[in-house]
């Protein structure tokens, strides 16, 4: 088998970025039954975060708390200590934090579910953000391209004990071929073929990432515009599944 390529194909992560509750309720109750992932970020986190907590939790719906977390280890330590919850699979921190912030977090989660007797959240790190090209690391005072970028910090993230990152699906391949398999990647910035990238310079297709060997595909507008989300959805998913 090509090693490009993994068994299982990426999951399916529906973005919740909408700005109305109710809204984004609708759409936990619609596309929950198709068993994807949901990513709770900045947006529904602060603008209405017990009512999207309320509504995962009456469908069963796990979700990946998307906060990027970028502070002093205590800090960092605190917050997630603060937002480690049933129904959290999975919290993303920036690589760039640092590795005693990187494992401050993993045993911040560790700790608080522990503590809660439930499943410790995977600590995701974000290495380099899909709306950043391959011009724009210069201004960041970063050496080499998003590829170079990302896996030293993944190579950071990995010894910290983070249980993958977040990255670009043209940063998986390589990814996988230093880290392995089970080292996972969470990657946004995934669009159907034909459609608008936004803000996201490198983006790609389900297809791709599927071929690349994602571990999670992130979909946010493309579903969640769509005047019939769970249509958009499966067809999303069936690229995915190939």
């Amino acid at each position: 088998m090509n090693e490009a390529l993994q068994v299982m194909p990426p999951k399916l992560v529906v973005a919740l970025d909408v700005p109305d509750p109710v809204r984004a309720a609708a759409l936990v109750e619609r596309l929950a039954p198709l068993g994807v992932l949901f990513k709770v970020g900045y947006e529904a986190f602060y603008g209405y975060g017990d009512a999207i907590r309320e509504a995962l939790a009456a469908h069963g719906a796990e979700y990946a708390l998307d906060l990027k977390l970028h502070d002093i280890p205590r800090t960092v330590h605190a917050a997630v200590r603060s937002v480690v919850k049933p129904g959290v699979r999975l919290l993303t921190v920036h690589a760039l934090g640092g590795a005693q912030m990187l494992d401050a977090a993993v045993d911040a989660a560790n700790e608080r579910a522990a503590e809660l007797g439930i499943k410790a959240p995977d600590v995701y790190a974000v290495t380099i953000l899909t709306s950043i090209g391959s011009e724009d690391l210069g201004e960041l005072g970063l050496i080499g391209g998003p590829g170079e970028n990302a896996t030293r910090l993944a190579a950071l993230a990995r010894d910290a004990r983070c249980a993958g990152v977040v990255c670009s699906v043209r940063e998986v391949a390589d990814l996988r071929s230093f880290f392995g398999s089970e080292f996972g990647t969470f990657c946004p910035g995934i669009r159907p073929a034909g459609t608008a990238h936004g803000d996201q310079k490198r983006a790609a297709t389900p297809r791709e990432a599927r071929e690349a060997g994602a571990g999670f595909a992130v979909v946010g507008r493309p579903i969640v515009d769509d005047a019939d989300p769970v249509s958009a959805a499966r067809a999303i998913l069936s690229e995915l599944e190939g």
